[in-house]
């Protein structure tokens, strides 16, 4: 039997939030099956290493996803050292924990700003390629966008208008021949899940939840149904499967989590009110990275 021919062989992929956790894990995958990876990120050493991992003409391009300008670039030059683009996944993404009325605006809007607006950046910037290659944009959501999470405003805020987002350009975007997903994942193991469980108040909060939504899932086999979406240019993909199930359950989980969640956030009012000090900027390494980020655009 002859070996299985890569399923992206020749196809060039542009993955954004590629330096760490689930980015890395898609690149590297993506450049298993063929593809030439083109990362987006804020940390440049760790780009260039996630580079030299996915194979020698890999390129990484130090972008902020919110910064316009440097997206466009990134674009531009992409398309002309590769002469193409075919898919581009919107992955990069912060996250920020705690009730509404502790977490500093600044922290609150730079979530909505990275997940929703770097978003919609990153297709404008990128769209036009992908219309000269009749190729696929897959924007990374989260069960965020399917549930509320209380606790997790912006971050719900910020996944549910990038899933309506993407529901929206998908038929605006057929008639150019480009195909537009959306992924979704429940807790993965990556470092801004990690960062959300050093605050003991959410942890505690989400070890409440029915099961399977208070797992925490390895990032490996979701990994392989986000390529397999790509592959297959799929308008829904689901890191975990039962995922799929709580699509028919949206319109209940708002009344059932209204209904239970007051009681829980009530029993973590102690815990809340030890973390509170916390909540300045973005869980995880990610948050902490965008924070660098932009001190040294103020200061440089």
């Amino acid at each position: 039997m002859s070996p299985r021919r890569p399923r992206l062989s020749g196809r060039v992929a542009v993955v954004t939030g590629a330096a760490r956790g689930l980015g890395r894990l898609l690149a590297l995958r993506l450049a298993r099956e063929g593809a030439t990876l083109v990362l987006v990120g804020l940390e440049p050493e760790e780009l260039e290493a996630v580079a030299a991992e996915c194979g020698p003409a890999a390129a990484a391009f130090e972008a902020d996803v919110t910064d316009a300008a440097a997206l466009a670039a990134a674009a531009e030059q992409a398309e002309q050292r590769f002469g193409r683009i075919d898919v581009v996944v919107a992955n990069a993404g912060i996250a920020a924990g705690g009730p509404f009325t502790d977490i500093p605006a600044a922290a609150f809007d730079r979530v909505v700003e990275v997940n929703l607006l770097g978003s919609v950046a990153t297709a404008r910037a990128f769209l036009p390629a992908l219309q000269r290659s009749r190729g696929y944009l897959l924007q990374v959501a989260s069960l965020a966008a399917l549930t509320p999470a209380p606790l997790m405003g912006a971050y719900c805020a910020a996944k549910s208008g990038v899933e309506a987002f993407a529901h929206c350009l998908a038929p605006e975007q057929a008639g150019h021949g480009v195909g537009v997903g959306v992924a979704y994942l429940s807790w993965t193991d990556t470092d801004m899940v990690r960062g959300a469980d050093s605050d003991a108040a959410l942890r505690a909060l989400r070890a409440r939840l029915p099961w399977p939504m208070n797992r925490t899932y390895a990032p490996e086999p979701a990994v392989e149904r986000l390529v397999e979406g790509i592959a297959r240019r799929r308008a829904h993909v689901y890191g975990q499967p039962w995922l799929r199930a709580v699509q028919g359950l949206r319109g209940v989980l708002p009344v059932v989590i209204g209904a239970a969640a007051p009681r829980e956030i009530a029993r973590l009012s102690e815990h809340l009110a030890a973390t509170r000090h916390s909540r300045a900027a973005a869980v995880g390494a990610g948050g902490t990275a965008d924070l660098r980020a932009r001190a040294a655009r103020r200061t440089g």
